[in-house]
């Protein structure tokens, strides 16, 4: 579990395909930036640009991870060398919930549609597939390669986040662009809910 804040920016530095029985993943080695790993240990999960992945290997300023290629086919970026991506450890139950509760599951990818600077902050507009638009609502949670943040609006297919300079500094998010492909999480509660009401 997770709370989509993040705690450092990393790096895929090496990529690795997997042989094994038929396994057509891939194997990461990821710097970990300002990251600390000292209470960190194999089997430990860390989310990676919002997705929830097991620690494999330890290395000064490293770790390494596996990713299956059913987690590679519904999520984006985790095959590209040399992308940055956002470092959250799991969330301890004495720590403050600062984001919303993250599962580190990605639902779906989202397509930027807009990223411009409005004052001193940048508007987010991101299309979403219709399969997850009905968990999106005015002031809801949303996760956005990791990063918890609250839906300005909805309009159709697509909604409108308000980025402030620090979330921007402390992510990867002031590198986007539109065009480009995000892993979108939804709030877990409205998809209990939701299930609740469809019974």
């Amino acid at each position: 579990m997770f709370t989509g804040i993040i705690q450092a920016v990393g790096e895929i530095i090496q990529t690795r395909p997997i042989i094994d029985h038929g396994n057509n993943g891939l194997s990461l080695c990821i710097s970990t930036g300002e990251l600390d790993l000292s209470d960190v240990k194999i089997g430990d999960s860390i989310a990676v640009n919002g997705v929830c992945l097991t620690v494999t290997s330890l290395i000064i300023g490293k770790f390494t991870v596996d990713v299956s290629q059913e987690t590679l086919s519904c999520t984006e970026g985790l095959n590209q060398t040399g992308m940055r991506v956002n470092l959250e450890k799991a969330l301890r139950l004495s720590d403050r919930l600062g984001g919303h509760l993250v599962s580190g599951h990605v639902d779906a990818i989202g397509l930027v549609v807009k990223f411009e600077p409005v004052g001193e902050s940048y508007e987010l507009i991101i299309r979403a597939p219709d399969s997850i638009l009905r968990y999106l609502t005015h002031k809801g949670s949303i996760t956005v390669n990791g990063v918890s943040l609250t839906v300005n609006q909805v309009e159709g297919n697509e909604f409108s986040i308000n980025l402030i300079p620090h979330t921007l500094a402390m992510t990867t998010l002031r590198e986007l662009a539109p065009e480009m492909r995000v892993n979108l999480e939804t709030d877990m509660l409205a998809r209990y809910v939701a299930k609740l009401l469809s019974i």
